[in-house]
Formats: structure tokens, C-alpha cells, sequence
């Protein structure tokens, strides 16, 4: 009786400590980046939540989210490309408005029917449809690519708002799709994992009367294991005006990254990931 008594513990605290807005990604996500090391605090927001983006009680990736100005800072993946169809369905965090919601990404329908959350709740905490309908000139630009998944279930759990900022639509099918799908191929030949963080640098301006900002320059970094002993690594770096791609160093998106914030120095990975 007593053994069952704490198996039924042990079991509730191990449903309690899987909660997709968390505290750490180190003690709750941490697969997702190299060395399980996230990026250090340059790039903390005033108003942070760490998620680990959950579909169907299953983590999928990570994502810093600023609540204030409602968009993602970076998202942390491992590039895993396959063949299939891209997702139509859009999805919102529903733990942003509190513990006592679902901790799984949720269609902001289902949401709103079968929860009880108003609409005033979910927007207060994120971006929501409205906030993207109407756009002229911008699209909605994935930071974790559905396209770098491979299947269905981790395509459809990129295609949440917390993943997206408004993004220039010339920039988000040209420039930038073709780095996601063509350079990203090249640069990851030999690569036997390739551990990816992509973000967003806030910008002056806002969308949604105010509400969504847009980001002032989109970037990727990523780390490739080759093998145990040896690693490469690349970067890029875009204004979110222009349908062009700097090519960088992990190191040169560092200090762009430092002068743009104008913080502390930034670090995006593990110090064994090279900066040259």
C-alpha cells in the first residue's frame, strides 16, 4: 500500500513538472540545444516565458517568447528535414494565460469553446489571428521552419503564433526561403546532428494597432556535429526591409546580435561550438 502510495507521487509530480511555459530549458527542454546550453541572458526580453512548444504531449522545440511585445525571441530546434505537406492550421500557447490551462498547443478555437477563456485573455498574453489578418507587405514568418521537420506531427507543432513574427513577404518567399531550403541543405552535408536557433530582433514598429511588434532583423545560427570531435558552424543575418541574406560566422552574428541590443556580449551556443 505504501510503495503504490508513492508511485502515485512520484507520478503526480512528474504531471506537474511537465508544464509547457516553464521555468528553465535547462531542467525542462534542454534537448534542444547543443550541450543542452541555451543562448545566456543578452537576449532576455523585460517580459520573458520560456515555452517548451508541446503537440499532443510531446515537446517539439523551444522558444523564448517576449509577452510584451508579443512575438519570439529565438526558437531552438534540431534540423530533421522531410517530405510532406505543410500544415494549415494555426494554434496559440494556452499556458500564457496561466498554469491552469492546457499545457498543449491548442487551435484558438478549441480554445476559446471548450475551455472557457475569453478572447480579451488569450490576446492579453500573445499574438492571436486577428492580430495577422490584413497584413500588407508582410507575411507570417515561421522562426522554426515546418520545412526543416520530418513529419507530420513536428510540422504542425511549428504552426503556432508563439513561433511567428511578421515577417516582409519578399524577404519571407525569397531571400530567406531560399536559405531555409537550399543553403541550409548544403551547409548540413556531413553533419551528423545540427543543433539550430533562429531569432528575431525587435523592431520601432508594430502591427494590430500597436500590439505585435516587428522585428527589425531575422537571424539563424546553427552548430553541425560531424562527430564526436569536430563541429562547424555558420550564421545569417537579414534586415526585415530588405530580400537580402548576409552570410556570417557564429561568431560575427554574435557581436551583430551584442551591437544590436546593446547588452551584454551575446552567446548562442556552448563555447565547444566554434566561432569562426
Amino acid at each position: 500500500m505504501l510503495l503504490l502510495l508513492l508511485l502515485q507521487i512520484s507520478a503526480s509530480c512528474l504531471w506537474l513538472g511537465r508544464s509547457e511555459v516553464v521555468t528553465s530549458f535547462e531542467s525542462s527542454c534542454p534537448q534542444f540545444f547543443f550541450r543542452e546550453t541555451p543562448p545566456n541572458e543578452a537576449l532576455k526580453p523585460e517580459s520573458p516565458a520560456w515555452i517548451c512548444q508541446d503537440y499532443k504531449n510531446r515537446y517539439y522545440f523551444a522558444t523564448l517568447y517576449d509577452r510584451k511585445r508579443r512575438i519570439p525571441v529565438y526558437s531552438a530546434y534540431l534540423y530533421q528535414p522531410g517530405p510532406g505537406t505543410r500544415p494549415k492550421t494555426w494554434m496559440v500557447e494556452p499556458q500564457l494565460m496561466g498554469p491552469t490551462y492546457p499545457k498543449t498547443m491548442e487551435r484558438e478555437w478549441t480554445l476559446l469553446n471548450n475551455f472557457k477563456a475569453s478572447l480579451e485573455q488569450l490576446s492579453e498574453s500573445q499574438a492571436v489571428l486577428q492580430d495577422y489578418k490584413n497584413l500588407t507587405g508582410l507575411n507570417r514568418g515561421h522562426l522554426n521552419p515546418s520545412g526543416h521537420h520530418s513529419n507530420s506531427s513536428s510540422r504542425t507543432a511549428t504552426f503556432t503564433l508563439t513561433n511567428i513574427v511578421p515577417q516582409n513577404e519578399k524577404l519571407n518567399g525569397g531571400a530567406w526561403n531560399n536559405y531555409e531550403q537550399q543553403t541550409m541543405i548544403k551547409k548540413t552535408q556531413g553533419c551528423k546532428n545540427t543543433y539550430v536557433i533562429v531569432g528575431a530582433v525587435p523592431g520601432n514598429n508594430y502591427i494590430a494597432k500597436g500590439r505585435v511588434n516587428k522585428p527589425s532583423h531575422i537571424w539563424s545560427s546553427a552548430c553541425c556535429e560531424v562527430d564526436n570531435n569536430h563541429r562547424k558552424t555558420w550564421a545569417v543575418i537579414a534586415e526585415n526591409d530588405k530580400n537580402e541574406v548576409q552570410l556570417l560566422t557564429l561568431g560575427e552574428l554574435e557581436d551583430v546580435l551584442t551591437r544590436l541590443y546593446g547588452r551584454d556580449q551575446v552567446s548562442l551556443f556552448d563555447s565547444d561550438c566554434p566561432r569562426e
